[in-house]
């Protein structure tokens, strides 16, 4: 398949809505006007890019309507991505139009517009709260594929450095002993494995948590410092 298989079908999509197209006006692929209305630019690509998305934004800086054209995809294409490329032509204002040569048909999944982010705000909060939480900077950015240490992790390490040096205790001692003040709520859920409940208000570090406190030594040792 060639970009120029793409340009027929897009041609003929546009002319059944009213527009005169034209191919190749200066950088732009496809160039269509409808009457007195603005202007429609549509660059082809056989996959969706980066490059297609610097074309796209480059065609911003003289017209408003700017769509992206690729070829409809398999399994293995831009399908896998569909929820990805769909947020960033939204956010950047372009449209996107899959393409299928060989029926000579065009589906438009996105129309250009003026997009304003709807903010999360209650996801926003919890970053926030984990950075103010979180004891210096103990993981590497950009690593993928190993555990991460967060500040969730640091209260838990904390608890159970506590109970290695102090033996079993009541969540409300932990909490006044760690500054951990969610120490119970942490222990009972013990996600990592770390924590025994032998008795009633009573909890323990289990041989999983002895575990954790050697592979975490060093962070221990940290967060043991700053308090």
């Amino acid at each position: 398949m060639r970009e120029a298989d793409l340009y027929l079908p897009v041609k003929a999509y546009l002319e059944a809505q009213g527009y005169t197209v034209k191919a190749e006006i200066g950088d732009c692929d496809v160039f269509a006007r409808r009457g007195d209305e603005p202007p429609v630019v549509i660059e082809l690509k056989l996959t969706f890019s980066l490059a297609l998305v610097l074309q796209g934004a480059a065609r911003q800086t003289l017209f408003e309507h700017v769509y992206l054209a690729v070829p409809v995809s398999s399994d293995r294409g831009w399908k896998l991505r569909y929820t990805d490329i769909m947020r960033l032509c939204r956010r950047l204002g372009l449209g996107l139009l899959a393409v299928d040569p060989g029926r000579s048909t065009v589906e438009a999944h996105l129309d250009p517009g003026p997009y304003a982010p709807r903010r999360n705000v209650k996801r926003a909060a919890r970053l926030l709260r984990e950075f103010e939480r979180r004891v210096g900077d103990p993981n590497l950015g950009g690593i993928t594929g190993q555990i991460k240490m967060t500040a969730y992790r640091q209260d838990a390490l904390r608890l159970a450095h506590h109970l290695a040096q102090n033996g079993p205790g009541k969540p409300a001692d932990l909490a006044r002993a760690t500054g951990v003040a969610r120490a119970a709520t942490l222990m009972r859920a013990d996600h990592y494995g770390w924590f025994d409940h032998p008795a009633r208000g009573l909890y323990a570090l289990s041989p999983k948590g002895v575990s954790a406190l050697d592979e975490h030594a060093a962070q221990i040792a940290v967060l043991v410092t700053r308090g």
